[in-house]
Order: C-alpha cells, then structure tokens, then sequence
C-alpha cells in the first residue's frame, strides 16, 4: 500500500489542489468533505488508489462514523491535512450573527480537533505521522471585523504548537501553514455568495492560488524525516500583512 494521506476540505480550493499534488507524489488519499459529487469528481481525475469520507466536520458523531468506517488497510494514516475550514461574514463584534460565529468556531477549531482525534491513535501506536494544518494570516494578525474569524485561526495557530509539543515524543510532525490572500471559493463563502463583493477582494494584483500551497505542501511532506518544517507564512508578493496588498487599480 502506498503511503496515505487524509484531507479534509478537498472537494474545492487548497483541499483539492493538495489532493492531486499529493496523488502525483504517490500517496494514496482519504478524500473527505460535504459534497459527494465534487469528491466523486476530484477522484475520477486521480490515478493513485482513493477512498470517500463524506461527512461535515463539525458533528463528531459524523466524523467518528466516518473514520470507523475504514478497511484496516486505510487506518494507517501517513499525513494528515487539516485543511477544511471557513469564514462567514465580515462583521464588528457588535454586529456579528451567532450562526456565523458558530459555523467558523465549529468548523475550524472543534472540526480540527475531532478529525485529529481519530487519526492520532494510531500514529502514536506505529510512533511515525505528519499533521499539517491550514491556519491564516488572519491567525498572526487581528484585522477589523475580522474578531471571530481571526480567533479561530489563532486556535488554529496555538493547537498546531499545542500539538506538536504533546506528540513530539512519538515521532510525529506537526506542521503549521499560514496562508494570505489566496483566490478559491474563501470570499464567495464569507460574502454568502455576493461574487461581485467576493471578486472584489482578489482585484488589482496577483494573488495566490490553491495550487500555490499545495505546492507548499507536497515540499513540506518530501522533506527528510529529520527535517519538520513548523509554520510557514505563504503571501503573495503583493501582500505585506493581513491588511496591505499593494493594488494597482
């Protein structure tokens, strides 16, 4: 069996670039997300052997169904990406909807947790495993109206340390990558579909796209095992911080 790696999120954006970076490294993937179909889709165009989780992150009864589901041969889990994730809304704290608050601390703090959960077992009995997850920029640096969105990919930033100092002792990488402004479905989910206000975001300069950093990531995983790469920023070369991006408008 070849090496295997799980992502999470990959039936769009960075999720689905990874996967098929990773498949061209040869690994076996755990294809997991929300939509069967696209999962169906990104598999049909992949040549190194699949299989299909679908459930939502944010339901542990969901997510443990969905691990315990898995032939014996699946379990040994080489890489884990923790890439599913989201931001809704662009609000002051004041103004901020419950729904949205919920939706991001769900799914990019408690969903990281349950799927880690059910993979680091049995990276700890074979004493070797690589996690990698999917922070921000918006992780480092707080903007306005970004409070909960940027809470949660601090989360992000302190499990990934978090982690890395629990599992060390094993043999386990833990690896944490910050991305800036990258053009995938990001905005047009944060914005609710509004694709002039989401397109908006990414005009008068060159930002990054999901092949970028699964570019990033296929680095990260070739490295020698000596080696653990612990937290990357990844900006384009537009961008400066969380707020300034050159534009040419």
């Amino acid at each position: 069996m070849n090496k295997i790696a799980c992502i999470t999120g990959a039936s769009s954006g960075i999720g689905w670039a990874t996967s098929k970076a990773l498949a061209n490294l040869g690994y076996a993937l755990i294809l997991c997300g929300r939509r069967r179909e696209r999962l169906e889709e990104l598999q049909s165009s992949i040549s190194s052997p699949t299989i299909l989780l679908t459930f939502d992150v944010r339901n542990w009864s969901e997510v443990e169904s969905a691990f315990s589901s898995l032939p014996n041969e699946w379990k040994n889990i080489d890489v884990l990406i923790n890439n599913a994730g989201n931001a809704h809304g662009l609000s002051a704290i004041q103004d901020g909807a419950l729904e949205d608050w919920d939706a991001m601390m769900l799914g990019n703090v408690n969903g990281l947790l349950y799927v880690s959960k059910m993979v680091i077992p049995e990276m700890i009995r074979r004493q070797m495993g690589h996690i990698i997850n999917l922070s921000s920029i918006a992780g480092k640096q707080t903007y306005a109206n970004g409070n909960v969105y940027c809470a949660s990919k601090a989360a992000v930033e302190a499990l990934s340390q978090g982690m890395r100092i629990d599992l060390n002792t094993f043999n386990i990488k833990v690896s944490n990558i910050a991305p800036g402004a990258v053009n995938t479905e990001f905005s047009s989910v944060r914005f609710k579909g509004d694709m002039e206000r989401a397109n908006s975001v990414y005009q008068g300069f060159t930002p990054l796209v999901a092949e970028d950093v699964a570019d990033l990531i296929a680095y990260i995983v070739s490295c020698p095992s000596h080696v653990n790469i612990a937290d990357v920023t990844i900006l384009p070369t537009a961008q400066a911080s969380a707020t300034q991006i050159k534009k040419d408008l």
